[in-house]
């Protein structure tokens, strides 16, 4: 089995130095050499954001947070000339939290997979009945859909997220085929499982595929949509036709790979 990954820089706090990094570099600038920019806060927080997203390229943060970066300090500054409650900005806060969660620890951003997709995964289950499990599955809509299309096989969906999680409960409860559950999937064993859905991102696939190999029954398939396991060639790749130009990563996991 290949080795563990060396352990990665948290991007909260690969942020958070990007941004007193950029605050520090541009308020440096205005003092030293336009000082009268001062006079204009939107002027200083465009400065300040070119800055902390060259500070996040220099870090080599993923290239979303760069624009993240750029766009966060002019749209504060911005935000503060509204006539708003206060109490607008903590709804939504607390709505953002519910629907992403701790996305900077788990690394993986809400994805939600289109029909089109769901109708190519349903033609990779096998004949047979079987369990069948989405690792973040948002709000269930891939479940649904397949549960539909194979009512004869069991589905589980594991979502870290509360909203979503909420949603997807919901939604499929009249499906007594799909089962949600909240929490972690790293702490569930996928021998279970004929199949494997991940939609996750590139951070987590090659500790995904270290616990597929260790835990998941032989012949058993594990698709990753849109993110390869890193170093280890898939078994085969599905582009299906839709607009987001979605591909499928197909591996067959077995010990000691």
């Amino acid at each position: 089995m290949s080795r563990s990954p060396p352990p990665e820089f948290s991007p909260l706090r690969s942020a958070i130095l990007a941004q007193a990094l950029g605050s520090i570099l541009a308020g440096a600038l205005v003092q030293l050499v336009w000082p009268k920019l001062w006079a204009a806060p939107f002027a200083v927080a465009l400065l300040q954001g070119a800055c902390a997203a060259l500070a996040s390229y220099k870090l080599e943060a993923p290239p979303w947070w760069r624009a993240i970066h750029l766009a966060f300090a002019p749209l504060v500054v911005a935000a503060s000339t509204l006539a708003l409650d206060p109490g607008w900005y903590l709804a939504a806060f607390v709505t953002l939290l519910l629907i992403f969660w701790r996305t900077d620890k788990s690394r993986v951003p809400l994805y939600l997979s289109n029909a089109l997709t769901a109708d190519t995964v349903a033609g990779l289950l096998p004949s047979y009945p079987c369990h069948v499990i989405d690792l973040g599955c948002g709000n269930g809509s891939l479940l649904r859909r397949l549960a539909l299309a194979r009512p004869d096989c069991e589905f589980l969906g594991i979502e870290h997220a509360p909203l979503p999680w909420l949603w997807a409960r919901l939604a499929s409860w009249p499906l007594g085929n799909v089962h949600i559950r909240y929490g972690d999937f790293w702490s569930l064993h996928l021998g279970l499982f004929a199949v494997t859905y991940a939609f996750l991102s590139p951070a987590p696939m090659s500790r995904l595929w270290q616990k597929a190999c260790a835990e998941a029954a032989e012949g058993s398939l594990l698709v990753s949509n849109g993110f390869a396991v890193p170093g280890v060639a898939p078994t085969e790749t599905i582009d299906v036709a839709d607009r987001r130009a979605t591909r499928l990563y197909l591996y067959r996991p077995a010990p000691g790979k």
